[in-house]
């Protein structure tokens, strides 16, 4: 059975990166823009990371610009816009899709690990998937659900 750690991707910055060096830690994977209503919950969940990160919490954006072309930017300017304008430091992926016929292998994995309301599909940018230490896929959240409404599933992981 697949784990989240036998997946790879490629930073923002074209790198290669192994989610076996995860392994231990609790994740939460999300798909992020920076164009979008829901652009503001880079401040909460950058607000997680910093608090978690030193209890084992990673938090991983993937951008995706499928959705009303909310996400246009290239991979610098996208890194260059979280830093600047929400003070990101969680790691930051390369643009990628996450529906459809080119959706990232670790998208097509998490829809169908949780499915959620909608399925093998994602509805919006910052649909969350929370994963436990050991890989599990535990929880999806609507791109609604505001970070720091995840904070007690985090610290009950953690």
């Amino acid at each position: 059975m697949e784990k989240i750690y036998d997946f790879k991707a490629l930073n923002n910055k074209g790198e290669e990166v192994d989610f076996k060096q995860f392994e231990g830690k609790v994740l939460m994977i999300v798909n992020t823009a920076s164009k979008c209503g829901f652009t503001p919950q880079y401040d909460g969940l950058e607000e997680l990371y910093q608090r978690y990160k030193d209890l084992g919490l990673v938090i991983i954006g993937f951008p995706c610009d499928q959705f009303a072309h909310q996400e246009p930017g290239s991979n610098e300017e996208i890194a260059e816009f979280c830093r600047l304008n929400h003070g990101v430091t969680f790691p930051l992926m390369a643009k990628i899709e996450v529906n459809g016929d080119n959706a990232h292998p670790i998208y097509q994995y998490l829809k169908k690990a949780a499915p959620g309301v909608f399925g093998g599909f994602i509805k919006w940018n910052f649909t969350k998937f929370l994963i436990s230490r050991d890989g599990t896929v535990i929880k999806r959240y609507a791109p609604t659900i505001e970070p720091k409404r995840m904070e007690k599933d985090i610290q009950d992981m953690l």
